[in-house]
């Protein structure tokens, strides 16, 4: 149904008169139905569609206004839209700028790890062929027990002068006078002079002669070390394994050469360093703290191999490492015997260790009671300066 069918009518120029108002209700409903020359219609239905074209108007001013906000909601879309689409644009610029300073990153990264990989390469190659080295120097050094007991017994010769031998000379005869003199018992009060200990502490002698109980004493423990290995025991004890050829090693230094001579070198750095961590927990349990083990070494990065090897094999920290502790590290000997000289002057015993890096021996070393020096293998000598030439 149009809605220009309930339009009113046109209105006339014509007066309304009081004849025409007096028209009753249903010739004017007959008249309303007859514009399109159709019946006049009755009430009810003419209630009907007047309704039925009311609803029809407000459902067409719902839709309109439905209308209206959708195209809002468009505009609002589409500044939206735009919106979106310039962050898009602008994120997509920078993701590229990103993804090509990644690619830029990436690139030097893994050129830098190429480049760490091959120095890797290079150092495994030679600690490899140091260890093949090694390994030969050791199935060398263990065979032909004779052999060693020569070279070491040369090697003493070479690196100890006729000055050593006068002072170890002069030892001996001050160490003979306490073994006269238990003859003189008559008096009681002569007899508990010569117990005394005075000259031992300072000048300690290992050799079978004298001191039969020290002797026994060291013997046990260098069995102990080697039949029962304690891998947890207390600090300045030795917790590694000790081989036979260990344990004849240090019995020499000890037994035949009076703690004062040198021994040839294992063939490795850590071999010499468990014979001396051995020498260092024997000489603990007979003098206690008194002992000071000096360490010379001619190169920071050999002291640093012989302090962590004696952290590994006593038990010991990094605490125990300085120069009022129980281990001292040097690199000149005139140093060391400085050092040496104030620990005897503070009744301390000196233990001196040198390692077979050292080709020779200051003579100011020779004074002191305790000297355990590795002498360099022939071979290895020339091989380190055929790498030094190469």
């Amino acid at each position: 149904m149009n809605s220009d069918q309930f339009s009113n009518p046109e209105p006339t120029t014509k007066p309304v008169t009081d004849s025409e108002n007096t028209l009753d209700d249903s010739d004017r409903f007959a008249e309303f139905n007859s514009v399109d020359g159709q019946k006049p219609a009755s009430e009810d239905e003419l209630l009907v569609q007047i309704e039925t074209g009311i609803g029809d108007i407000e459902q067409i001013e719902s839709k309109e206004q439905q209308i209206a906000d959708l195209q809002v909601k468009e505009q609002s879309l589409k500044k939206e839209i735009a919106s979106l689409q310039a962050n898009y644009s602008s994120i997509s610029e920078q993701l590229s700028q990103t993804q090509n300073a990644m690619s830029v990153v990436v690139q030097e990264s893994l050129a830098h790890l190429e480049q760490r990989k091959q120095t890797l390469v290079i150092a495994i190659e030679q600690l490899e062929r140091r260890q093949e080295r090694i390994r030969a120097e050791m199935r060398t050094t263990f065979a032909g027990t004779s052999q060693e007991l020569a070279i070491r017994v040369q090697g003493f010769k070479d690196y100890l002068t006729g000055s050593l031998q006068d002072l170890a000379a002069s030892a001996e005869q001050l160490q003979l006078t306490p073994t006269k003199q238990p003859p003189l018992a008559p008096i009681p009060s002569v007899e508990p002079p010569p117990p005394k200990k005075v000259v031992a502490p300072s000048t300690p002698q290992f050799t079978e002669q004298r001191f039969q109980s020290t002797t026994k004493e060291i013997r046990q423990m260098l069995d102990e070390y080697r039949t029962k290995p304690d891998y947890y025991g207390e600090p300045w004890k030795l917790r590694r394994t000790f081989e036979p050829i260990h344990a004849e090693r240090v019995s020499q230094w000890f037994f035949n050469q009076g703690g004062r001579g040198a021994l040839k070198t294992m063939g490795s750095r850590l071999q010499n360093i468990l014979i001396s961590s051995a020498v260092i927990s024997v000489l603990s349990e007979l003098h206690g703290d008194r002992l000071r083990a000096l360490i010379l070494a001619n190169t920071p990065e050999r002291l640093g191999e012989w302090r962590r090897g004696l952290q590994d094999c006593l038990g010991i920290v990094r605490a125990d490492f300085g120069p009022d502790r129980g281990v001292v590290l040097f690199e000149s000997a005139d140093a060391l015997a400085i050092k040496a000289e104030r620990l005897v002057k503070a009744k301390e015993l000196p233990l001196i260790i040198v390692d077979d890096s050292e080709e020779k021996i200051s003579l100011s070393l020779l004074q002191f009671p305790l000297l355990l020096a590795f002498a360099p293998d022939p071979q290895m000598v020339k091989e380190r300066e055929d790498d030094f030439f190469n």
